[in-house]
């Protein structure tokens, strides 16, 4: 049993409201890094790196802790859906996944500053949209308002309508912090989890 702290590196507050699920004591660092793509770079890659390179950025102050890092991305076929940052660019978005297959890319890593140990993992997650009228994405969008999300809903609210499936192993993963692959990671730690009753 390890009695390390436990840092998300992460400043979101959806992965924060996700890992407060499993009531264990953490804090919260934000990783600086660069996560422009590199050239040529698959998406599954990309995540994989970025998580890392988040755990290894909050580690230099950071020690002695466990570190959970994690990053995603939108895939409508070949290319990534960012987070909108407005309402123009979010219409564009759902109008082009409307009747359409998403996949995201969630890279997760637990890395252990005190022995420079880290686990890696890459966790899909597909969600299918139905058809899509203009309307119902406008007032979707002035609803909720997801200009800070990838792919332009937040599934954990009004978004799920927008969806005619889901598929994979861990629904949290389409928030962004794979609940399911982060519990077995941290039980290789020896971190204890509470069990339910």
């Amino acid at each position: 049993m390890t009695n390390q702290p436990l840092i998300l590196g992460s400043t979101s507050v959806y992965r924060r409201e996700l890992l407060e699920r499993l009531q264990i004591p953490f804090d919260t660092a934000a990783p600086d890094i660069d996560e422009t793509r590199l050239d040529n770079e698959s998406a599954a890659d990309m995540v994989l790196r970025l998580s890392h390179g988040k755990a290894l950025a909050v580690a230099a102050d950071h020690p002695d802790a466990l570190i959970i890092a994690s990053d995603q991305c939108a895939l409508l076929g070949d290319q990534v859906l960012g987070k909108p940052g407005d309402h123009p660019i979010a219409v564009q978005q759902l109008s082009a996944c409307s009747g359409k297959k998403v996949e995201f890319l969630t890279g997760l890593c637990l890395y252990n500053a005190k022995t420079s140990q880290y686990q890696l993992e890459l966790v899909p997650f597909s969600v299918e949209f139905r058809e899509l009228s203009h309307a119902e994405i406008d007032n979707y969008l002035h609803r909720e308002k997801p200009y800070n999300c990838a792919g332009s809903f937040k599934s954990e609210g009004l978004g799920i309508s927008l969806f005619k499936a889901l598929h994979g192993e861990d629904p949290n993963a389409l928030i962004g912090l794979p609940l399911i692959k982060l519990t077995e990671m941290l039980r290789r730690e020896a971190f204890v989890i509470p069990a339910p009753l």
